[in-house]
C-alpha cells in the first residue's frame, strides 16, 4: 500500500523555481530534439569518354555556320570531296567573287553560285500561316510594329520569307519559304495562281455593280477584273461576297470594291494556290505536306505553251500522233482502209465458176 502523504508512483516533483515555459509545456523535456538537416551538395558525375578519346569541344556561335564545301555538298551538287575540287578550281562563287578557301564559313546573307545557279545549302522549308489582323508583311520594321516574322519565328531554324504580301488589316493565308526560285515563280503574273478572298462590305452590293466589275475597271491606270464574284449563300443581306482572282495585288482587291463606294472593313484570303485554311486557326502555322509541296511546284511550274494551246483555235493546235502499241518491238498499228470498188464486190469461188462454164 502506498504511504499517506506521498505522491503516486510515476509523478515527479515540480520545482517551484521552474519557469513559466515549463509550466505551459509539461512534456517539453521529454520531447526528442530534431537533428538539423544537412544540405550536402552532390559531387558532379564524371563522364568517361573511353580510353584514348578526347572530350568533345563545344561549338561556338561562329562554328554553327556551315563551311563552303559542306554548303555545296548539302545543296546536292556533289559530294564533299568533289566540292573541295570545285572550290580549288575556282568554280564556286560567293557574292560574285571566286573563293578558293575550303574552310570559309557561309553567312546567312551570302549568295553562293555554281555555273550561274544560286545554291540552297540548307533544308527547304514551306510554312503556311493563317495571318491575323494587325501584322505587316515585312521581315523587320523600323517603327517597331508587329511583323509576320514574329508569328513564325519558332517554325524552323532556317530563315524563311513571306511569299507575296498582305495588308496590315487583311487576314488569311500567307506562305513562307526559303525556296527563292519557287517564291519568284508564284509571284509572277504568268503563273496565274488561284486566290479566293472573303469580302465583307458595309452595305449590300448591287448586281449592276457586280456585272460592271466583272467586265473590268481601271485602278491606278491598270485594267483589273476578278474571275468570279458571287454572294455568300449563308448570308442573305448581300454584304458578304466571294471573289476569285488569278493574279493581282492585294491592294487592288480592296480597291475594286471601294471604286463603287463600298467600304471593306474586313478582307480575308481563304485560298491560295489550292491551299486552304482547314484545321488552321487564326495566328497559327503548319508545315506543308509532301503532296501539297508537289502540287505547289506544279502550279508554279506551268508552261506558257500549255496555256497557249488551250486558248488557241482548233486549226492552230498540233495534230495528235497516231496511236502506237505499248510493246517495245511491235509494229505500228495501221488504221483499216475503206474497201475499193474493185474489191467491194463479193468474190466468186472456183465451184461456181465451173458450173457457169458447163
Amino acid at each position: 500500500m502506498r504511504d499517506q502523504g506521498k505522491k503516486p508512483f510515476g509523478k515527479k516533483n515540480r520545482d517551484a523555481s521552474a519557469g513559466s515555459a515549463s509550466s505551459k509545456r509539461p512534456f517539453e523535456a521529454f520531447r526528442k530534439k530534431e537533428a538539423p538537416v544537412r544540405t550536402e551538395e552532390k559531387p558532379e558525375k564524371r563522364v568517361s569518354y573511353g580510353k584514348g578519346k578526347k572530350k568533345p569541344v563545344e561549338a561556338e556561335s561562329s562554328n554553327t555556320l556551315p563551311r563552303l564545301n559542306q554548303y555545296v555538298a548539302k545543296a546536292g551538287v556533289c559530294s564533299r570531296r568533289e566540292a573541295d575540287e570545285l572550290i580549288a578550281t575556282g568554280k564556286i562563287k560567293v557574292n560574285g567573287k571566286v573563293i578558293r578557301e575550303m574552310g570559309r564559313r557561309v553567312q546567312y546573307d551570302d549568295k553562293v553560285e555554281y555555273e550561274g545557279r544560286v545554291l540552297q545549302g540548307e533544308e527547304i522549308r514551306y510554312v503556311l500561316l493563317n495571318k491575323p489582323k494587325g501584322f505587316i508583311c515585312n521581315v523587320s520594321d523600323e517603327k517597331g510594329r508587329k511583323t509576320v516574322m514574329d508569328l513564325v519565328k519558332k517554325a524552323c531554324k532556317e530563315r524563311i520569307y513571306p511569299v507575296g504580301r498582305l495588308e496590315r488589316d487583311t487576314t488569311g493565308l500567307l506562305l513562307f519559304t526559303n525556296d527563292g526560285d519557287l517564291a519568284k515563280r508564284l509571284t509572277m503574273p504568268a503563273a496565274k495562281v488561284k486566290q479566293i478572298y472573303h469580302v465583307y462590305l458595309n452595305k449590300p452590293m448591287e448586281e449592276a455593280d457586280i456585272l460592271t466589275l466583272m467586265d473590268g475597271i481601271k485602278i491606278e491606270g491598270e485594267s483589273v477584273k476578278p474571275d468570279i464574284v458571287n454572294y455568300v449563300q449563308e448570308v442573305e443581306d448581300g454584304t458578304q461576297l466571294g471573289a476569285q482572282f488569278h493574279s493581282g495585288r492585294n491592294t487592288f482587291v480592296r480597291a475594286m470594291f471601294e471604286h463603287f463606294g463600298y467600304e471593306v472593313p474586313k478582307l480575308d484570303r481563304s485560298l491560295y494556290a489550292n491551299l486552304t485554311k482547314k484545321d488552321l486557326s487564326r495566328g497559327k502555322w503548319r508545315h506543308l505536306k509532301e503532296k501539297e509541296i508537289t502540287m505547289l511546284k506544279i502550279v508554279a511550274g506551268k508552261d506558257k505553251k500549255e496555256d497557249n494551246i488551250q486558248d488557241s483555235p482548233k486549226s492552230d493546235r498540233p495534230k495528235s500522233a497516231k496511236p502506237t502499241s505499248s510493246k517495245p518491238n511491235a509494229k505500228p498499228i495501221r488504221t483499216p482502209k475503206a474497201p475499193s470498188k474493185a474489191t467491194s464486190k463479193p468474190l466468186k469461188s472456183k465451184a461456181t465458176a465451173r458450173k457457169k462454164k458447163d
